[in-house]
């Protein structure tokens, strides 16, 4: 997905009181806005006492920063946006982007953030 796509994900987690590790302002400044970000659902994720956005997908996220390294992050999307994205990943870059998020070394958001004081 692109930058803009990945912010409005975001954006909507922040919306609904899902977790998330950056936030919309975080992205704005520091993710690469001319990056494929990659997008890949861990695991369903329950809210029993938020029905209204339970489940949803906690997903991993493939992020490439400013300086062109790509972190680990993690996003929580509802189903129906997450349907909606386009699919135009072929098998062999999946395989890639899921072997780099399940294996890295990948530095995550938080670590990126403090190495480059973009806390």
């Amino acid at each position: 997905m692109d930058t803009a796509q990945l912010i409005r994900l975001d954006a909507e987690a922040v919306a609904c009181g899902l977790s998330r590790k950056h936030g919309v302002a975080w992205l704005s400044e520091y993710a690469d806005r001319t990056a494929t970000h990659y997008l890949w659902p861990a695991l369903v994720h329950r809210l029993n006492h938020r029905p209204e956005y339970s489940p949803h997908w906690r997903c991993m996220v493939l992020l490439t920063v400013r300086d062109g390294q790509q972190i680990f992050s993690l996003l929580d999307v509802l189903p129906a946006s997450f349907d909606q994205l386009p699919e135009n990943v072929d098998a062999v870059t999946k395989k890639e982007v899921a072997h780099k998020l399940m294996h890295g070394p990948l530095p995550t958001q938080a670590e990126w953030a403090d190495r480059n004081g973009g806390s």
